[in-house]
């Protein structure tokens, strides 16, 4: 599933169509259902993956009833809310979800517009919904970082135990990326005081603060445009710090020709060489070792036979606490397994070496 190819589709659908999307129930059928059959890949027509208008009496609230009810295992794993594309999406449209979290199985619930998809656990109390979203993704400005999670929960890799320990994480990086975000906009007062008393040497009056609010949003701005000057002139001479997302699917044109736009992305990491160097000694013994390589993407960290993308030895997914190794089957479909160290790579010698022989005949 090429998550984000298909976030990105249905980005240029709701352009098209939201403004003649008038109900909630338009908004379902043309923009959520795709979302959660096209980026997640359950089958929505299949009532043992998704559940529409699922039913579950609470206390003394009977037939109410929530947009979708996506299962896994047979037992229900996310709870989705949705509401017509345009409305906020504030906590108190969110009341049935906070009810059926507390009776379900579900540790990850949705509260969605369409367009904005706001994802809950319970960091905060055991089976109990939080009322501060962990994640949030906003298809009309996608941002990447998020691409990663939202594949934990697609119906190939579905991991919610590893998305529910990553989502304390996220949750505050998110809410400080908009307090940073807000600050370079429009700085408090403290933010202001912060930098005026580490630069100027005189008291600190009300002239001294207004003048240094504007110094501040002129220095926040200039340093932003100095960033982006340098992964420039960075990406000219051919190095720049990496941005990593997961990708689950096997390598095709599209996405070479992307990894060779982003190459300029890229940093490769002492543990990925050095996975490299446990992967190449365990098939050194089935092909000749000139012909192991490796390409490092923005996605992910691939070791290839004959430096030939068709030809997939594995993959490392090194780009979060959690590692991951990607095992490819006869069809060169991935499989991603949590490993705790590297020395766990040895324990797919046997599947890496009958990797590499098939590509000999």
């Amino acid at each position: 599933m090429d998550i984000l190819n298909n976030l990105n589709g249905l980005s240029n659908k709701i352009k098209q169509q939201s403004a003649i999307i008038q109900t909630e129930e338009a908004t379902k059928s043309a923009f959520v259902m795709p979302f959660i059959s096209q980026v997640l890949g359950y089958d929505v027509f299949d009532p043992a993956e998704v559940i529409p208008e699922f039913i579950c009496d609470v206390g003394t609230k009977k037939g109410e009833k929530i947009d979708f009810a996506i299962l896994k295992g047979g037992e229900i794993q996310i709870l989705i809310e949705c509401k017509k594309i345009g409305e906020s999406l504030n906590i108190k449209h969110a009341s049935q979800l906070f009810r059926y979290f507390h009776v379900t199985n579900a540790r990850i619930s949705i509260l969605t517009n369409g367009q904005v998809y706001k994802f809950f656990t319970d960091l905060d109390a055991p089976n109990k919904m939080d009322e501060k979203p962990f994640l949030e993704l906003d298809l009309l400005d996608i941002d990447e970082h998020v691409i990663p999670e939202i594949s934990k929960l697609s119906r190939s890799a579905f991991d919610v135990d590893s998305i529910v320990s990553a989502a304390g994480e996220l949750k505050y990086i998110s809410q400080i990326k908009k307090l940073i975000s807000t600050q370079f906009s429009t700085p408090d007062e403290d933010f202001v005081k912060f930098f005026a008393s580490r630069v100027y040497d005189g008291i600190i009056t009300q002239k001294v603060r207004e003048l240094f609010l504007t110094l501040t949003k002129k220095a926040a701005t200039q340093w932003l445009n100095d960033q982006v000057n340098e992964r420039l002139k960075s990406a000219i001479n051919g190095t720049a710090s990496a941005s990593i997302n997961i990708s689950t699917e096997t390598p095709n044109k599209e996405e070479n020709a992307q990894e060779e736009q982003g190459s300029a992305l890229i940093v490769t990491t002492e543990e990925e060489i050095e996975g490299f160097h446990i992967v190449k000694s365990i098939i050194r013994k089935m092909v000749k070792p000139e012909r192991i390589t490796y390409r490092d993407t923005q996605s992910y960290f691939g070791i290839l036979l004959d430096d030939n993308n068709r030809r997939p030895i594995c993959r490392l997914h090194f780009n979060r606490s959690q590692l991951y190794i990607g095992i490819f089957d006869k069809e060169r479909k991935e499989t991603r397994h949590p490993i705790s160290s590297l020395n766990d790579i040895y324990n797919f010698a046997a599947v890496l070496r009958e990797t590499a022989v098939q590509y000999q005949g």
